[in-house]
């Protein structure tokens, strides 16, 4: 399967990255085996996780996924095939988040041992800190790098301002530089990404691993209803996309999978990974035959008028 370069990192991923934020919510290990398992199998190399998932489950405090990741890595022959994204800075409990030095430093040491590796191939901040300096988080970040816990970093949720203000410090100072911004882009919400923060990372060679790359799940095409949203548990999200617009790029997307015999998920995916600036979206799945779109997706070519079609539908 293709191999596509994160920034400058030297790392480099399958045109799609597993989401496991899914890994202790709505999917639990042994199944979360199953479906990493069938993951790799297909061709697939890269899992996103965070140290906060899924730490809004009652019940649960954070680090389940990471935990779940942790247990299949363990199991052998895994670790050399697979890199291993991770979040810190979400707050996992009183006086636990942010981007300082003092937190960085510690949290990573929490994720590597619920992680069971010794390198986090790529460690992002998850928000914003403007509370701290920026040269501090990335003097931070430069000494995990240099211990040889972490390889590379990136930012995710970064406005373009910030993004550039970080660039220029780690220029300045000789520091790391993050390599990767995870901002939320689908064919539904473009707004925020579309423009300046897109433009800055063409301009500086900066990957992007989208989130939400189905918009929820909207893009699968099946919440067409309102009597759909009891579908997922994450169906109650889909009234913000049950409009106008929404039933324009399921039309779309409608008529290109027909055309090329694959589900809507599959050309939503095919779709973000077409666009120049993206290094490969961020998709989650809780059962195995939901990986077939995935593979689908990553092996669709859409043609410029099939891109054009779907664009206008989601202006």
């Amino acid at each position: 399967m293709e191999r596509r370069k994160i920034g400058n990192s030297g790392l480099q991923t399958a045109p799609i990255v597993f989401g496991g934020n899914v890994l202790g919510w709505t999917v639990d290990q042994a199944s979360g085996f199953r479906i990493l398992d069938a993951f790799l199998d297909a061709g697939f190399n890269a899992i996103d996780t965070a140290d906060t998932y899924s730490r809004w489950i009652p019940g649960n405090k954070g680090g389940e996924s990471e935990t779940i990741i942790g247990n299949w890595l363990k199991q052998g022959g895994r670790r050399n095939r697979v890199l291993i994204f991770t979040k810190v800075g979400h707050e996992m409990g009183p006086d636990k988040k942010g981007l300082s030095r003092r937190y960085i430093k510690a949290e990573v040491e929490d994720s590597l041992k619920r992680l069971q590796i010794e390198t986090i191939d790529l460690y992002q901040s998850h928000r914003d800190d403007q509370s701290t300096p920026m040269l501090e988080t990335l003097e931070a970040y430069a000494e995990l790098i240099r211990e040889g816990k972490v390889r590379a970093i990136g930012a995710s949720n970064f406005t373009a301002e910030r993004l550039q203000e970080s660039l220029d410090i780690a220029a300045k100072h000789g520091l790391p530089r993050y390599e990767s911004l995870q901002p939320e882009f689908n064919l539904y919400q473009r707004a925020e990404f579309e423009g300046p923060r897109e433009q800055l990372c063409l301009k500086e060679n900066i990957g992007v691993i989208p989130y939400y790359p189905l918009a929820s799940g909207f893009l699968t095409g099946k919440y067409r209803s309102p009597a759909d949203f009891n579908k997922s548990a994450r169906g109650g999200r889909m009234s913000a996309f049950l409009n106008a617009k929404g039933k324009n790029i399921l039309a779309a997307l409608d008529d290109v999978a027909e055309a090329h015999r694959v589900n809507p998920a599959a050309v939503a995916l095919a779709w973000l990974i077409a666009r120049p600036s993206i290094s490969a979206p961020i998709a989650s799945a809780t059962k195995v035959e939901q990986l077939k779109d995935f593979v689908a997706g990553a092996a669709l070519k859409l043609s410029k008028e099939e891109i054009a079609k779907l664009d206008e539908a989601g202006a």
